[in-house]
């Protein structure tokens, strides 16, 4: 753990992250994201050409997940 980063408020810590996820946004690195990440991708994208893919709203999975 970060020395320190218990001592900070909520709020503080939020605004560190925030900044920390700003700074990635405009990094001009070049990570590529892992093969799994691309074959999940690519496997819903076919499921929706396929006519296969099921879709729930968000009430719907909100009350799933909270039986």
């Amino acid at each position: 753990m970060i020395q320190g980063l218990d001592q900070m408020s909520t709020i503080h810590r939020i605004q560190m992250m925030e900044a920390i996820w700003d700074s990635l946004l405009y990094d001009k690195s070049d990570i590529e994201s892992p093969d799994w990440h691309k074959n999940i991708l690519d496997d819903r994208i076919r499921k929706i050409e396929e006519g296969t893919a099921e879709f729930v709203s968000l009430q719907s999975l909100k009350e799933s997940l909270s039986q």
